[in-house]
């Protein structure tokens, strides 16, 4: 996606973004490889680097059905683990549009040319972008996303999954303390993505299903307010 000359990060930032990724063939047969990427600059701590290592080698040894199914648990199905940032910020407000122009020109300033299938705020691309910069502007772009990182770290960790690990060590990279936060309550899935009963009316949004009360609003006129005394309208 970039190219620009290594920092004393870039392999830690890059073997991180690349441990996010979908867990596809490729990246499970580099598995040692990356363990080797994040030993090699020593930027995380012993105990962060230990968890890494077993998450690693936990997602080598899933049946590969398996590791996708779970990846896809983890990321695709709530907004509260989207490795979209701006989806915990913005949602799918207007707002997200602006925030990912923004973020398209952050990469411009510095050079680098945006080629990706993803979107420019999916956490592997990010993680991607700071490996190009020097390790003081990477830990400050990163920083500024901590509390998006900790909620995220902090989701994870609500669901027993182990990326709360590879989540705790960028923020550990970042310089950033690693936190858990509180989390505001989403639905399900299955009931965002439920299809309404037929005819069954969705009083959520001010309509009565069939066997119930239809309340009934009314509303003043202009022609109303016009009308002569006496005269019903």
């Amino acid at each position: 996606m970039f190219k620009k000359n290594p920092t004393s990060v870039r392999l830690t930032l890059r073997a991180l973004g690349y441990l996010l990724s979908y867990p596809d063939a490729q990246l499970r047969s580099v598995m040692p490889q990356l363990i080797d990427a994040l030993q090699a600059e020593q930027a995380l701590t012993a105990d962060r680097m230990g968890e890494l290592k077993a998450v690693c080698e936990h997602l080598a040894a899933l049946d590969p059905l398996e590791a996708e199914a779970r990846y896809v648990d983890n990321f695709d199905r709530g907004r509260q683990t989207s490795l979209h940032l701006f989806e915990h910020v913005h949602g799918d407000s207007r707002d997200r549009g602006p925030a990912l122009i923004d973020l398209m020109q952050t990469y411009e300033k510095a050079g680098l040319q945006f080629q990706a299938d993803e979107l420019p705020d999916h956490l592997p691309v990010v993680l991607e972008f700071a490996s190009t910069q020097p390790p003081e502007v990477a830990k400050e772009f990163l920083g500024e996303m901590a509390h998006i990182l900790n909620a995220l770290f902090s989701a994870l960790v609500a669901r027993n999954s182990p990326y709360a690990s590879v989540i705790a060590a960028v923020l550990e990279v970042s310089g950033q303390r690693v936190q858990s936060v509180a989390l505001t309550p989403e639905p399900p899935m299955d009931e965002v993505w439920a299809e309404p009963e037929a005819f069954g009316g969705c009083s959520t949004q001010g309509q009565s299903k069939p066997d119930q009360p239809q309340p009934m609003h009314f509303v003043r006129t202009p022609r109303a307010e016009r009308a002569p005394e006496g005269v019903s309208v």
